[in-house]
């Protein structure tokens, strides 16, 4: 039989696990607060002490960022791109999760590593060969075309996160469809579907965590047509190779990651709730 652990080890236990989190969280808090700190200095306080806390705010970096970015016009290409890609990805990873997980055969064992195996492939290795082929069918430099890449490389994760809650939801619903007539189509999109809700929105608060912050792909695909740039890459145009204006690239960066910090923040609870889910039914 296990010892009982006496109630002074446990609370040392808790107390030492605490810190350790909250030590954690401040070596991924503290860049972040440096990079609004510095983002609200004048750009010689920046060069004399990044550390230091500004001697006043210099709120018009933000008001110049706003307009020399055009701003709100880069921020709907954000959202085009974000929505495209995440519509994408929820409706044809739970379609094929969905299949996969009811028919089992050879040939959807096969399919199912087929699509989740680009898991395991870098970006890296293929992006020269992307971004020819994306020019051979003409999706480069534009917003939608962005959108759609995303489902390539959105699905593979988001299949293996809806295939293992699909096991959860019993195959009888299936059949009690079945019965009352109802094509594989209509059991997916009246029953299945609005069972998936939870996995749903744990899904899309990653995968707009990921889109709306990514810089790669949108600098390959975009990035020569200045009405289809993000956010992310607007900022980057601060940043020089000879000279840096850090206080307005700072400012940048900071209004480009802000919506998805909101986001994240209303809507982290999902995340939680769509893997405890997951591991509760699965």
């Amino acid at each position: 039989m296990d010892k009982v652990q006496s109630p002074g080890r446990r609370i040392v236990t808790h107390t030492l696990f605490l810190i350790a989190i909250v030590l954690a969280a401040c070596m991924y808090i503290y860049p972040v607060f440096l990079m609004v700190d510095n983002s609200l200095k004048p750009f010689k306080e920046i060069l004399t002490n990044v550390l230091a806390l500004p001697t006043r705010l210099e709120w018009a970096n933000y008001t110049y960022v706003i307009e020399k970015m055009e701003y709100f016009r880069l921020f709907f290409n954000n959202v085009v791109i974000t929505l495209i890609g995440i519509a994408g990805i929820v409706l044809f990873s739970s379609m094929a999760a969905y299949i996969l997980d009811r028919r089992k055969t050879r040939v959807t064992k096969a399919l199912h590593l087929f699509i989740i195996t680009p898991m395991l492939i870098p970006f890296q290795t293929i992006m020269i060969t992307l971004l020819k082929f994306m020019n051979m069918i003409h999706l480069n430099g534009s917003t939608w075309g962005l959108g759609i890449q995303y489902w390539g490389f959105g699905i593979p994760m988001a299949t293996f996160i809806y295939f293992n809650f699909m096991k959860s939801i019993p195959s009888e619903i299936d059949e009690s469809a079945m019965i009352d007539s109802a094509t594989t189509l209509q059991t997916y999109g009246y029953i299945i579907f609005p069972l998936l809700k939870t996995v749903t929105a744990t899904v899309v608060v990653l995968d707009v965590m990921w889109i709306w912050n990514d810089f790669l792909l949108p600098l390959l695909m975009v990035n020569s047509s200045p009405a289809s740039k993000t956010l992310v890459l607007a900022a980057y145009n601060f940043v020089g190779s000879l000279n840096t204006k850090w206080h307005y690239a700072l400012a940048a960066m900071v209004l480009a990651i802000l919506p998805s910090v909101i986001v994240f923040v209303f809507l982290q609870r999902y995340i939680v709730d769509g893997v405890v889910a997951g591991a509760i039914k699965g």
